[in-house]
């Protein structure tokens, strides 16, 4: 009777511990809110040299070199790999872009996975677009960042931005 006793209460201490870890968990979870961020920046692409792969396939692969402005002060490297079809006016990218700088004065690097889909000739907010931080990439004061971009382009070609993202 006593080893059951004695069993049980060892149980009981391990699932309120884990009860307490959980919570403790929960707690930090939510503490963090999200921020909305927004400014614009100015983008140098650079064409890099098609494969035969690319030619044949109306592939292109830019390099991009941004300069940020805004709530997010910094500059991005990234490169991008753009797809079309001709016979339907398809096209999408994806792209993989570093940045480094300040956000809302917290300095560090972090990155942004993009992927987008669009009809050529339709406005660029006809389409879809999807630029989120990878996961555990954020370093220095943006460690542990998460969060989603929306790029807005006026007629103009001026590029802006809107940055919804949580840090611990």
């Amino acid at each position: 009777m006593r080893v059951r006793f004695r069993a049980a209460a060892a149980v009981t201490v391990v699932m309120m511990s884990l009860t307490l870890a959980m919570s403790v968990a929960a707690q930090k979870e939510m503490h963090m809110h999200m921020v909305h961020a927004k400014g614009s920046f100015d983008i140098k692409m650079t064409p890099a040299e098609p494969t035969d792969f690319e030619k044949a396939n109306d592939i292109t692969r830019v390099t991009s070199d941004k300069t940020w402005h805004g709530d997010f002060e910094g500059v991005s490297h990234g490169e991008m790999i753009t797809g079309s079809t001709a016979s339907t006016g398809s096209m999408a990218y994806v792209a993989i872009e570093r940045m480094t700088g300040k956000l809302n004065g917290r300095q560090g690097s972090f990155t942004f996975s993009h992927r987008a889909t669009m009809m050529k000739g339709d406005a660029p907010s006809a389409g879809e677009l999807s630029v989120t931080v990878v996961p555990n990439s954020g370093t220095g004061e943006l460690t542990g960042l998460t969060g989603s971009l929306i790029i807005h382009i006026d007629a103009q070609g001026k590029h802006t931005w809107t940055f919804d993202y949580s840090l611990p």
